[in-house]
């Protein structure tokens, strides 16, 4: 069946004469009749009973009629869904995420996202200690760094984040380079505070590697932000266990002690259910999976600033 035919039968469905169909798809009332004529002759059954009010679908034509209808509806669907691929996503974003990650991770590409999506507006809501209620719209998208229970989140993993050991190169040159674990009794160890939960589990393992069991070092600093234990490292002050992504941002970082591996934490990017279609979302969360799999691609190649291997 010829689709334009089709297309000729619903409208005259639709209108219930051939004079009306025939304005509604700009031809004549006798070629709107032509068409249906040989469109019933290839069906080998009547389409509708002539009437002198106009015309009504016969048993047949209603079935061809709700057939029709059904096409013509898939089709309106997937041209919206064409078009809607062609535009340009536009509209505000509010994204929240932890301080440390947002300042020294995602700050740090939204120039990039910004060149491509420049009618999304993005706002970021960094807090420590405290996550805003994504079902109350406090923020349309989270980073959490723990998978999420409730039951109108959607949640996609993003990353490992792996904590690895850092110093300056200048505390380096000063206070030596650290070789071993043991070595770590005669360095200044950073360390997160103890009066606010801690982001990760063991958070002050770095105070026990290599030390003499049952007794721990003591920290020449301590911390309850790990974004300010990254400014304290950056400024000389020793040497401390920090997120990977830092070391990225910050070419003064020296990577020491690659053997020792430190405790790891999952992020995801989570939004709410209600979200799930939304095209600005989707492009937030395809960028970011884009920028783990470059940073994931960049450090696997072999690096300038780990000593100890």
């Amino acid at each position: 069946m010829d689709w334009d035919r089709l297309r000729t039968f619903h409208a005259v469905a639709e209108a219930g004469s051939f004079t009306r169909a025939g304005k509604a798809l700009g031809l004549s009332q006798s070629a709107v009749s032509r068409q249906i004529a040989v469109l019933e002759r290839a069906l080998k059954v009547s389409l509708f009973h002539r009437h002198a009010r106009g015309l009504v679908l016969t048993e047949q034509g209603e079935e061809i009629y709700r057939t029709v209808q059904e096409m013509a509806a898939k089709l309106a669907l997937a041209q919206a869904r064409i078009n809607e691929s062609r535009e340009q996503p536009e509209g505000p974003v509010k994204i929240t995420t932890s301080v440390a990650f947002g300042s020294a991770w995602l700050t740090s590409r939204m120039n990039t996202f910004h060149a491509l999506y420049p009618d999304i507006r993005v706002t970021l809501l960094l807090v420590d200690n405290l996550e805003l209620d994504l079902s109350l719209r406090q923020a349309d998208v989270a980073i959490r760094f723990a998978q999420q229970r409730q039951a109108n989140l959607i949640q996609r993993h993003l990353m490992t984040i792996h904590y690895q050991v850092f110093a300056t190169q200048e505390y380096l040159k000063k206070n030596g380079t650290p070789l071993t674990p043991q070595d770590l009794d005669d360095h200044e160890i950073i360390v997160y505070g103890e009066d606010v939960p801690a982001p990760v589990a063991d958070m002050n393992w770095l105070l026990q590697a290599g030390a003499t069991p049952g007794k721990p070092r003591e920290p020449a600093l301590r911390v309850n932000s790990v974004y300010g234990i990254y400014r304290a490292v950056r400024s000389g002050f020793g040497v401390a266990a920090l997120p990977y992504y830092m070391s990225s941002e910050s070419p003064e970082l020296v990577h020491i002690l690659p053997a020792l591996h430190g405790p790891s934490i999952d992020a995801y990017f989570v939004y709410p259910e209600e979200l799930r279609h939304s095209k600005r979302i989707a492009v937030v969360r395809d960028f970011l999976l884009r920028q783990v799999a470059e940073d994931e691609l960049a450090d696997s190649r072999p690096s300038q600033r780990r000593v100890g291997e």
